[in-house]
């Protein structure tokens, strides 16, 4: 049970950052800005990259699951994760959920898988 919790707890823990980070509400400028849709854009490719590699982490170091169906059920995981913060998102005054930032979320998770997958 110890080993469970060390591996599933960053998991819930980063979902929570990620949550936190959602529940801000936004101004929106009245102007489209390059530099702040880069680096937000670049924050949910980083942040969802990090969250594919910590369910993964957890999936990979409990040695039930073969290595592929561990990359596919780490993915859908985030995946469906992602779809759901998008979607609170929409409750969230001055955000919007969009497909867009899916999107970006799952390169983030290609990013990662990839980088997974060359170290193997």
């Amino acid at each position: 049970m110890a080993q469970k919790l060390r591996l599933w707890v960053p998991v819930i823990v980063w979902m929570g950052v990620i949550f936190g980070f959602s529940s801000l509400p936004i101004n929106h400028t009245a102007e489209f800005n390059w530099l702040d849709f880069i680096v937000k854009k670049s924050a949910h490719i980083t942040e969802y990259a990090i969250l594919y590699w910590l369910v993964w982490r957890a999936w990979s170091n409990q040695g039930r699951l073969p290595l592929t169906r561990i990359f596919v059920t780490s993915l859908l995981v985030t995946l469906v994760y992602s779809l759901s913060d998008e979607w609170h998102q929409t409750f969230v005054p001055g955000r919007e959920g969009t497909l867009r930032d899916v999107g970006f979320d799952t390169l983030g998770m290609l990013v990662a898988l990839t980088w997974l997958r060359s170290k193997l």
